[in-house]
């Protein structure tokens, strides 16, 4: 199980991971994840990245694949090249022209971890 304290971790292209990651800081994904992905930072997902795992953030960009839940604190930026399978929770979230995203989308503040109320948002986005 790779860990750590601080500082930014990544995992390059043609480099793959299996198994649960979890890191304290930023970590930068450019490789193949397959497990877990969870960090008390900033997630950033590159173009060539593909995720088939649970994403669990502060905050994320993702302008490459996950095939699982992303789940963030903070805020989700999906990029144009970004292509999601799975469900999104988050605080907020930006979708950009040409993103795909195939699953259920929660926000308010059920995306920062409470447990809901009227307010909330949910929506089905299929592109």
């Amino acid at each position: 199980m790779p860990s750590s304290a601080s500082g930014e971790t990544i995992i390059a292209q043609g480099v793959r991971v299996e198994g649960d990651f979890r890191s304290q800081g930023d970590v930068v994904i450019d490789g193949e994840v397959a497990g877990s992905v969870e960090t008390q930072s900033a997630l950033s997902v590159g173009e060539a990245a593909k995720i088939h795992a649970d994403v669990k953030a502060k905050s994320a960009i993702v302008a490459g694949e996950i095939i699982g839940n992303i789940f963030a604190t903070d805020m989700i930026e999906l990029l144009s090249t970004s292509r999601v399978k799975g469900d999104i929770v988050t605080a907020r979230i930006s979708v950009a022209a040409g993103a795909q995203v195939n699953g259920r989308v929660s926000m308010g503040e059920e995306g920062k971890g409470g447990k809901g109320n009227k307010t909330d948002k949910t929506e089905e986005i299929e592109a």
